[in-house]
Formats: structure tokens, sequence, C-alpha cells
């Protein structure tokens, strides 16, 4: 990368005190075959998906969960007890986060408590994985970075793709030069919904054994609503379609298939940002639009994001969603289901298809055994934390873009917008008495 872009980097964890580096050890693991003891904060669809690949990670000892709802914490416990851990649940994260013999937490909770849980946790020694995205708002992530940097933690990120041997492979192409050069590249996901979509329930009050004003926290206070906590409604919780938890597809499926040109392109930022979007067709109570697209101009091509709820039609081979990356001499297109490579007429460039093979699947233990290696050795972790904070930003910037009908700019020396009017939507809003504090 040029030096403009390091000097950025630099100034990304600029105050955060002595650089990471991989020789300093100051966690509590022992040697080599001690178990890390991990503690799990939020244990809905995705915190009960990590109990599951922390309890097949070698080295890793659950010892500590935590759900603000009851029957989320009995749930856990119990799938612990089938895999042989015999753990208490509680309901206040900040028990997890002060007990000492807690070497490491995982963070599955709404995206709104994503960046203070994890400041948190790194203040109090502890190592984290925390999902994607990592961050609502554009400040969180950089005080997300300074934070690891200053208590010298290691912060894994949930964009597990990045352990996966397809999207490996991608980014062994690209860095390589086989695709020639690259001027543009491609991400989508498209799905059908019904014009009700999930609904328009009422306020009411909350279900037993639900602590909503915890649930809440730093977001603002309002009524519960079953489409805001979400539990129930879908697979996965509908928060995510609220603004004042989360940013819709864009940062939900966004950072996932936005995150594989970063990986390819060594995390550069886009130099500009535009997108449009809205609630064309679905007719229920979500903030965050049926359809999205946003164009990303980085420094040596162009991508754009597609966001289509309201047709299936597949964009690449059959594929429903996925990423693209396209250069003089031929085409990747990526996904979890497999890695191909689509020669140009002419081109010297042999075709590929590297796809069903199990290894290369494989994802979230891999992801997990690379941050418990990265605990014992200090290394920065194949997803760590800047990682993320770069390519949720980028998702929240195009959210940005399309709210305040505006094209942005970046300035990553400063990381922050050209624009002064959008500048204080960058700034984290947290509701007293949170405060994120590095």
């Amino acid at each position: 990368m040029d030096s403009d872009h390091n000097l950025a980097r630099r100034h990304f964890v600029s105050g955060a005190g002595a650089a990471f580096t991989t020789s300093l050890f100051t966690g509590r693991v022992k040697g080599a075959n001690d178990r890390v003891a991990v503690g799990l904060i939020g244990l809905g669809a995705m915190g009960s998906g990590n109990l599951g690949y922390a309890m097949k990670t070698p080295g890793v000892q659950p010892v500590a969960l935590c759900d603000v709802y009851q029957p989320h914490l009995e749930r856990a416990e119990a799938a612990a007890r089938k895999g042989g851990f015999e753990i208490k649940g509680v309901k206040d994260f900040r028990e997890i986060i002060a007990n000492k013999s807690i070497d490491a937490v995982c963070i599955s909770t709404p995206d709104h408590w994503h960046a203070y849980m994890t400041v948190e946790a790194c203040k109090a020694g502890k190592d984290v994985y925390v999902e994607k995205p990592v961050c609502t708002y554009v400040e969180e992530g950089q005080k997300m970075v300074q934070a690891a940097r200053k208590y010298k933690r290691v912060v894994q990120a949930g964009t597990m793709q990045r352990s996966g041997g397809y999207f490996k492979k991608a980014a062994e192409i690209v860095k390589r030069g086989d695709l020639g050069e690259i001027t543009f590249c491609h991400a989508f996901q498209s799905g059908l919904t019904s014009k009700k979509g999930y609904g328009n329930p009422p306020n009411a009050e909350p279900p037993l054994g639900l602590d909503w004003e915890m649930w809440l926290g730093p977001a603002p206070k309002v009524p519960f609503n079953l489409n805001r906590w979400g539990v129930g409604v879908t697979t996965f919780p509908t928060f995510r379609y609220f603004w004042d938890y989360a940013g819709g597809a864009m940062t939900d499926w966004g950072v996932h298939l936005i995150d594989p040109l970063h990986q390819c392109f060594d995390d550069v930022m886009p130099h500009s940002i535009s997108a449009m979007g809205q609630k064309f067709y679905v007719q229920d109570n979500r903030d965050t639009p049926d359809t999205l697209l946003a164009t990303f101009h980085y420094p040596k091509f162009i991508a754009s994001y597609e966001s289509r709820t309201c047709n299936p039609m597949p964009m690449f081979a059959g594929h429903g969603s996925g990423t693209t990356i396209h250069g003089t001499e031929g085409t990747i297109f990526l996904s979890r289901s497999g890695c191909w490579v689509y020669p140009n007429p002419k081109s010297s460039l042999a075709p590929a298809a590297f796809e069903k093979d199990k290894e290369m699947s494989q994802m979230n233990v891999p992801h997990w055994m690379n941050f418990i290696e990265c605990i014992k050795t200090r290394a920065k972790p194949i997803s760590d934390i800047e990682t993320c904070a770069r390519s949720s930003s980028v998702c929240i910037l195009a959210n940005l873009s399309m709210r305040h009908k505006k094209w942005l700019d970046w300035d990553e020396k400063n990381w922050t917008v050209q624009q002064n009017d959008i500048k204080p939507f960058l700034k984290a809003r947290y509701r007293s008495p949170w405060k994120l504090e590095v």
C-alpha cells in the first residue's frame, strides 16, 4: 500500500498508546495446552451459533453465559451441558467483564452494543471476539481499534469468511495479479419477501424474562415492539432493520459481501461513496429500505453493492448473493459455495472452479481457532478489529449517503468525511448513563 494509506492507518489509532506487537504477551494463558476461559455475551441466533463453534474449538473453555432474555440463557445453559460444560448464566454483561478468571469474551449482541462492550472488555484486560458489523457509528469503530491497541488486546471480528478457504483462494489469485488490471467489482444479494414483510405489531409490554431497558442500553428509550426486538419473528432477529440498533441489509449482508474486496485489496478505504434506496414495496414497520444500490470509488476501481429483496433472480451463475471481481484477464465470482475463475476472450488465464470442498468451505470453527491461537501467540487475528472497522464503516457511510441524499468524500487521514453537515452523524450518540470512553 502507498505511504499515504500507511500514514492514515497510524492516525486511525493515534493516541492509543504502544503499537500492537506479535511478541507481547499479557494474557492469563499459561501454555499452548491450556484452555482459554471464554464468556459469551448475547445468546440469540448468532450467540447460540458461536457457543456451538466455541465448544468445537480445541483450547476453548466456555465458563460464563450472559443474556438479558431468560429463555435464551436457559437454552444456552442446556446446550452447554449437552456439550459437556456446566455453566450458570447471568443477565448483566458487566459481571462477565469484571470476572478476572475470564480470559476472553464473545460479543453476539444486537449491533448497537458491540462497540461499548468491546471497549469495556479491552479495558478489563480481556481479548474479544465481536460480531459484525462491529459498530453502528463510524467513530465507534475507530475507538474500538484504539482500545485494542491501547490495552494490547486481541480483537477478532466475526467476518468469518476471511478464514474460509474459498475467500483465501480469491485473495491469493487477486494479489498474484492473475486477473490483470481490475477496475470494477460488484457485490449483490437478492431475494423475494412478501408485501406485508414482518408486519406491523403494536407496541406492547415486554415478554416475561426480558430486560427491555438493558436490551436498549445506549439506544434511545422506546416502548417494546416485537419487530424492534425481533426474536421469533424470523430466523435472525429483525432488530437489524431499525436505525437505532443497526443498518439494515447494507450493514448486515453488505459487510459480508464487501469485506472480501477488502481482504483482496489490503483493506483500503474508498475515496467517495454514493447510495440510493427506499422502501418501495414492503409495508411493515421497519426503517431500512427493501431496495438499495451503493457505489464506492476505491483508489483503483469502482465497486457497487446491490440489495434487492423484491425479486429473487440470481445475478451471477445461479447464485442469489456473492461478490465479483472483474479484471482485464478475467473475472472471479466468490461466495460461501465456492470460488470460480472465468477467463476473458483470448486471455491466457486458465478457468478454475474451487467448490464442493469440505475443508475449504469451513469458516466458523477455523475462525475461532485463529482467535484462540492469536490469544496464545499475541499475533494479529485474520479479522483484526481494524479490518472490520473499515468494512463496517464503508457500509455505514453508504447508509448515511442514502439517508441524507448526499455524495460523501472520505478523509482517511482524519477518519471522517469532507461534508461538514454529515460529520455529526459519524459520532456515537449514547443514551445516559452509557459513555464510550477508551
